[in-house]
């Protein structure tokens, strides 16, 4: 049985290009309330589902991680152990990450992308019917979108499809963000003010690297992916140094008939763009007058 990532990248690619690897236009379901995510939602319903045998639950919720769970119900019968579970041929979970363009063509936020509450992980948690956690595989959609050709249409310029360990492999991390926080609440003058706590996080941009803009990738773990199918061609070795010094291995794969010729299989170190970090938060944006006040 094939990991249900390969086999979401599949759909993904057919869905929204062209034989050639063109950007195919598409129209969005509308809008709902200020949270709802059209992409999301027709990615899960009308993309994912075309899969045989798999079935996909969206979010119930806005601010909800991931934004899909893919599965199969027939390695699901019964009480799954951790095993089972954490098969990714069995369930994943997915989160897309929408971007855009500058106005000179490249893809925005290319050194860092905000994470909101919830760091990227390769293993994320959600809950079972009686509201107990289960951790499984996540992978992350990254994915750039723009205007379509025809009036109010879209289409996606580039597709990246990441094992969540490609971003942040410390589970531990992950489960200390999302678990509960403490408050600060009457706050202010009236005592009606409170402060969530509410940490922002940023992690690596896949598509910050040149190699994997206006492309269409799947990057896994799994370096056999292309001795195991027919439609699959690893195109890069993308190792990434941990802060132990150790280094993490991922491979990219691609359609043959995006990756024309015969290219042989280069190795990416550390490609992906990352600024120095201060650990001072930077004050708000300040508002500035025309006019000079005097000095007291």
């Amino acid at each position: 049985m094939s990991c249900i990532a390969v086999e979401a990248f599949r759909s993904l690619r057919r869905a929204f290009f062209g034989h050639d690897g063109s950007p195919l236009s598409f129209e969005l379901p509308p809008k709902g309330n200020s949270q709802d995510d059209p992409l999301d939602r027709f990615i899960a319903r009308d993309v994912l589902t075309l899969i045989p045998g798999l079935t996909v639950v969206e979010a119930p919720g806005p601010l909800t991680t991931p934004d899909m769970v893919a599965y199969r119900p027939s390695r699901l019968k019964g009480k799954p152990g951790e095993a089972e579970i954490l098969d990714s041929s069995t369930i994943v979970g997915i989160e897309v990450k929408k971007l855009e363009r500058t106005r000179g063509g490249s893809v925005a936020r290319p050194s860092g992308l905000d994470c909101n509450t919830t760091p990227p992980c390769g293993k994320v948690r959600v809950y079972d019917a009686a509201h107990q956690p289960v951790d499984i595989r996540g992978f992350y959609l990254f994915v750039c979108l723009e205007d379509g050709d025809g009036e109010g249409t879209s289409k996606l310029t580039s597709l990246a499809l990441a094992d969540g360990d490609l971003l942040n492999a410390d589970f531990e991390l992950y489960l200390r963000i999302v678990g509960e926080r403490q408050k600060a609440i009457g706050l202010g003058t009236y005592g009606d003010g409170a402060d969530r706590q509410r940490p922002m996080l940023i992690f690596a941009n896949p598509l910050g690297a040149p190699e994997l803009d206006r492309c269409v990738s799947l990057i896994h773990r799994s370096p056999l992916l292309e001795s195991e199918t027919e439609d699959l061609r690893k195109v890069y070795e993308i190792r990434r140094t941990a802060k132990a010094g150790l280094a993490e291995a991922f491979s990219c794969y691609r359609f043959p008939q995006d990756t024309p010729g015969d290219p042989e299989c280069e190795l990416l170190v550390d490609p992906f763009p990352t600024p120095g970090r201060d650990e001072r938060t930077r004050p708000r944006g300040r508002f500035v007058l025309p006019f000079q006040v005097a000095s007291k």
